[in-house]
């Protein structure tokens, strides 16, 4: 149920507050979100990416901004166009280069995949498998789930099961 992922990753994030109980992250983690529908991070907005990625990063020079949008294939122009223009599958690439800006350890993906063409789909997933911290994801992607993921659980009525 996708609603139900959505909500419980608002849950893990903050967003939402559960019916009760509590969600406690360790003090050395630090968490990046993805949201399935990424759209408002970028809906009217008239920064660049190269600008859209400065207000996340530390490091402000270009070069080491190319760097990171590089990995995620935007290369030369591509880093002048105005965010509020791009496909589905680019605002994922900036969202993924945002959270690894970031410095977050803990990424919580929702349908990463959903929007990627085939030619940014590897470069995705090689970007996700050489992260070192833990990915939360959900995906009903089978080559992601194979490739990236190192333990796949299936959300049953009955409860969770590994899969």
């Amino acid at each position: 149920n996708e609603l139900a992922v959505t909500l419980l990753f608002k849950l893990l994030m903050g967003e939402e507050e559960p019916d009760s109980g509590e969600i406690k992250w360790g003090v050395s983690t630090t968490q990046g979100y993805m949201p399935t529908d990424s759209s408002a991070y970028f809906e009217g907005c008239e920064l660049s990416i190269m600008d859209w990625m400065r207000q996340f990063s530390e490091d402000q020079h270009e070069s080491y901004l190319r760097g990171f949008l590089g990995r995620m294939l935007f290369s030369g122009d591509d880093v002048y166009k105005q965010v509020k223009v791009l496909s589905g599958g680019e605002k994922v690439r900036c969202m993924l280069s945002r959270m690894m800006l970031s410095g977050a350890n803990v990424l919580i993906l929702d349908e990463p995949t959903r929007n990627l063409s085939p030619l940014s789909g590897p470069v995705v997933r090689e970007l996700l498998r050489s992260f070192r911290g833990t990915i939360i994801s959900v995906s009903h992607d089978r080559k992601y789930l194979a490739e990236v993921c190192t333990r796949v659980y299936e959300l049953r009525e009955d409860g969770l099961a590994e899969v």
